[in-house]
């Protein structure tokens, strides 16, 4: 069996060598389809599960390219490598099963960890955050940088060394996936930037950004030092579902399933995102409950050794989600960093290693991989307060009251603005109605669940559930924000906080020929009739535990129909948890506007009153697609133990782009009160003598090969706002590849959120890196430029591209 070459092995040659390939067009035995060989190795043969390959090691006297391949991790490394030294191998055994380590020379104590990138679960004085899909809705880095770094910063203060976050995946395969609320988007570059924005927040806050668990994982540290955030990607990998997803929810079938990926689809799509974590800190990556390729994702030799620590160069350590490690020592070798007590012992480790059917080397790999994050974030310190208990009055929330708000605004997605029905403009008479628009019965915090909740919530929907539920030490509700604000400007306002309300009936004529004006008998019909406007509340629920139901709700969207029938100006906010259909009633002409977006926190009401009012103008943008009928999207949770990822890379917009679908709203959209024009394009390659090279050729270092990260080309537009009001556009860069890359039609590759004041202009840049334009060669096993004509277009959506232009690029650039 392969036993994983170990980082100390890595960290070595990194320093001694730059991993170049004699042959790029001949890569070790990669034709056979074995993982690229160049890996990080020293020279060596080694038999895998797949197949064997032959290392090639070219030594170098470059010291900046020794520098660049260690990176940040040099010294985080020396540290934990001369602590570990000190630790006998039953100590790096307490280590790495999260057990106190006391001795003459060594005193750890585990490190407390807790979910998650919504705020500290479970405690009080804290901020109850927007969910992480609310934050990708910005499409803006610092908005997510700022959200993610005071999310980390309360967890430091509270005493908790690890975060379970920032999460990317599930990517989103299904938009029936019950965890989408967690997550980012299924573009793997949105994801992507998104992710690796997020890992460089949490550990700018002083703690080791880490992977979800539902239940406590302990980490072992040096008492009393800086928290450090774990940067964690999870799931790892292909965790694309709820359904069957561990023995203790099997719920269609009798086993949990394997996710069956090809090799392409993996890196283009699922492992994409995981570069960027990798090469912003990523300190932990949790593998997945699930199976891939019909293996245990938590003792998969290729996903964690070939693809995660060898080619993404990953310096941390691996650990199980709850329940995931199903064996001892073949999850040791195969990749497993942090493991349970119950499989890791005396017996099965010391005794291994005394029998050689288990490696001091490993033991000690697996030791520094626990560590290493722990001295990158800068824990030795001494200056992280201890840990307090949920309850005890320790209070972290500074203002990040107001950055929930602003990014609750950001956030907010403008699907339809008929007539400028919005920005509202003082109305007299104003109804609100739904369940969604005011306070649960018992709130704000809901009790704790990993059994899945929705598909809708009887109160204002806040926050998610199970593994995604903030601690919301408040909760402003649309209903609460609008009374405020009709105060001041006299506005009459009226309300029915429920989906189904129907009326008391009278039989007494004289009762009913009294009823008029503030009298009136409330119901549906009497009070949209005679409003100036009308704004309906809907909401959509999923959690942790199980996938959603619907994608649509026929009480809610019964309740849409009811007012516009009798009121021609409505408005309908939506916040869900994942795609919400809207075409029962979207073509409604007295349906006026729509505003959308996913969990937004504790601020909720303030933020959506600060767009329905137009103190925020909106630029918030799909992040994925809202289709017409459900049919249209091309997967559905898989029911079966074998879950074949036929699709490949063809999920959301890149299936509607390649089988010429029309959705209702495209990857990408959102309006604004103003209006923009793009113009003035010029795009020129940068870096030529990169691309020359069909293939990556960079020395492996944290993140891949560093030739991948160079920027080869760049391109500038003018964006002008040619509307009455000031705003940010998000423009939008997608590539076209050359016929012969067989690519999705477009796929995003650039993206900027820019204020332009009305009746000005800004000339927007995208810089495009080598991986930007790469696919990935399943015979070379490695990132490839198909030389040819690429088109670069821009514009406000994937459906609203408003300007292009083409390059050549290759060897003949």
């Amino acid at each position: 069996m392969y036993i994983t070459p170990s980082f100390v092995t890595i960290i070595l040659n990194l320093l001694t060598s730059s991993k170049i390939p004699t042959s790029i067009e001949n890569p070790g035995n990669a034709a056979a389809g074995n993982p690229n060989p160049i890996k990080g190795h020293t020279t060596t043969t080694t038999t895998t599960g797949y197949a064997t390959a032959t290392t090639t090691t070219a030594v170098t006297s470059s010291a900046a390219a020794t520098a660049n391949a260690v990176g940040d991790w040099a010294a985080s490394y020396a540290k934990a490598k001369a602590f570990v030294s000190e630790l006998t191998n039953e100590e790096k055994l307490e280590l790495i099963t999260g057990s106190d380590i006391n001795s003459s020379s060594v005193s750890w104590d585990a490190l407390e960890m807790k979910d998650g990138s919504q705020g500290v679960q479970f405690y009080s004085y804290v901020s109850g955050f927007a969910q992480s899909s609310a934050l990708a809705m910005t499409w803006d880095r610092d908005l997510i940088y700022q959200g993610l770094n005071a999310v980390g910063w309360e967890f430091y203060l509270k005493g908790f060394q690890l975060v379970n976050g920032p999460t990317s995946q599930a990517l989103g395969r299904t938009p029936w996936g019950g965890r989408l609320v967690e997550t980012l988007s299924p573009d793997p570059y949105l994801n992507g930037i998104a992710f690796g924005t997020g890992v460089k927040a949490f550990t700018d806050a002083g703690v080791i950004p880490g992977g979800k668990a539902s239940a406590k994982f302990l980490f072992s540290s040096v008492r009393g030092n800086k928290p450090l955030i774990y940067c964690n990607l999870q799931h790892f990998l292909l965790n694309e579902q709820e359904t069957n997803r561990t023995t203790d929810l099997v719920t269609t079938c009798t086993e949990v399933y394997s996710s069956n990926a090809d090799d392409k689809a993996v890196h283009e799509a699922y492992l994409w995102p995981f570069y960027d974590g990798v090469k912003a800190g990523l300190g932990a990556v949790m593998c997945a409950m699930n199976k891939v390729n019909g293996t245990w994702a938590c003792e998969n030799d290729h996903i964690l050794n070939d693809l995660l620590k060898d080619e993404l160069g990953f310096p941390g350590m691996v650990y199980a989600d709850y329940n995931a490690q199903h064996s001892g020592l073949e999850a040791a070798i195969n990749g497993l960093d942090y493991g349970d007590s119950d499989y890791w012992n005396d017996t099965s480790i010391i005794d291994a290693i005394t029998e050689g059917t288990f490696t001091e080397e490993r033991l000690t790999d697996m030791a520094i991989r626990n560590v290493i994050g722990y001295y990158y974030v800068g824990l030795d310190d001494g200056q992280q307060p201890d840990l307090v208990e949920e309850t005890d009055f320790r209070d972290v929330r500074a203002n990040h009251s107001d950055i929930i708000r602003e990014i609750g605004g950001a956030s907010m997605i403008l699907l339809k603005n008929k007539n400028s029905a919005l920005p509202l403009q003082r109305p007299h008479q104003m109804s609100v109605f739904g369940a969604h628009a005011g306070p649960v019965m018992g709130g704000p915090n809901q009790a704790f669940t990993l059994l899945g909740s929705g598909p809708t919530y009887q109160g204002h929907l806040a926050t998610g559930s199970g593994s995604a539920e903030a601690s919301l030490p408040y909760l402003i509700t649309p209903q609460q924000a609008l009374v405020t604000r009709a105060m001041s400007n006299g506005t009459m306002i009226r309300w029915i906080l429920n989906d189904t309300y129907t009326p008391e009936t009278f039989s007494n004529a004289a009762i009913l020929y009294m009823q008029s004006g503030t009298g009136v008998n409330p119901s549906i019909p009497n009070y949209a009739v005679d409003s100036d406007v009308c704004l309906v509340f809907l909401n959509a629920l999923a959690g942790e535990g199980a996938d959603r139901t619907e994608l649509y709700n026929q009480d809610q969207d019964t309740l849409v129909n009811t007012v516009a029938s009798n009121c021609n100006n409505t408005i309908v906010i939506i916040n869900t948890v994942g795609a919400r259909l809207v075409d029962q009633w979207i073509e409604n002409d007295n349906v006026t506007a729509v505003l959308y977006s996913s969990l937004l926190g504790q601020e909720s009401g303030n933020s959506i009153v600060d767009v329905l009012y137009g103190d925020v103008n909106p630029s918030g943008r799909l992040t994925y697609t809202i289709a017409k009928n459900e049919s249209d999207y091309n997967v559905t949770p898989c029911l079966t133990v074998e879950c074949e990822f036929t699709e490949g890379v063809y999920v959301d917009y890149r299936y509607f782009d390649k089988n010429d679908i029309t959705p209702r709203y495209h990857f990408g959209y959102g309006l604004s009160y103003t209006s923009f024009k793009y113009s003035d394009l010029t795009l020129k390659i940068t870096n030529s003598t990169n691309l020359k090279n069909t293939y990556a050729i960079g020395s492996v270092a944290v993140g891949g090969r560093l030739d991948l990260w160079d920027d080869v080309i760049t391109l500038t537009v003018k964006v002008s706002n040619a509307g009455v009001y000031a705003g940010h556009e998000v423009a939008q860069l997608y590539v076209a590849y050359p016929e012969d890359a067989d690519q999705p039609v477009r796929q995003l590759r650039g993206f900027e959120r820019v204020y332009i004041e009305e009746g000005s202009s800004e000339t927007v840049t995208f810089t495009l890196r080598r991986r930007d334009i790469s696919i990935w060669d399943v015979e070379v096993q490695e990132w490839k430029v198909v030389p040819g004509k690429y088109t670069f277009y821009v514009g406000a959506s994937a459906g609203d591209l408003r300007i292009w232009g083409t390059l050549t690029v290759g060897s003949s650039s």
